[in-house]
């Protein structure tokens, strides 16, 4: 039990998730920015937030990994020293925006596995 100088108690907070403590403020906020920027579809359309949620379908970890790979090979490419550019539009791959498109495949796959799997 925690008490606290003003009289309020609290239970322990051993053994309990610290997600502000395993989180970066940074990373997630430069995640956050990445999504909202690919949010914007080929027609010019906005997608929902969570539309990636609703999986790829029968071949959802195939499209993941694949892109996957991709995103690690420019993130790869771009420490050690060599840039990269996208192929649809030109524009120089940051170590970030390789990172983001990183992480969105991996909480992608790991989603669908944990959600529609495992009944999370």
């Amino acid at each position: 039990m925690r008490e606290f100088n003003t009289g309020g108690t609290r239970d322990s907070d051993e053994g309990k998730n610290d997600y502000d403590g395993f989180l970066s403020f940074p990373v997630i906020e430069a995640y956050g920015n990445y999504m909202t920027v690919h949010r914007k579809q080929a027609d010019g359309k906005l997608r929902d937030s969570d539309n990636w949620q609703k999986s790829f379908g029968d071949k959802h970890y195939e499209v993941c990994m694949k892109s996957l790979w991709r995103h690690f090979l420019d993130f790869w490419a771009i420490h050690r020293g060599y840039k990269r550019f996208d192929k649809a539009n030109g524009h120089e791959i940051t170590i970030i925006e390789a990172g983001c498109a990183i992480l969105f495949n991996i909480i992608a796959y790991m989603h669908i596995f944990l959600v529609k799997e495992k009944g999370r």
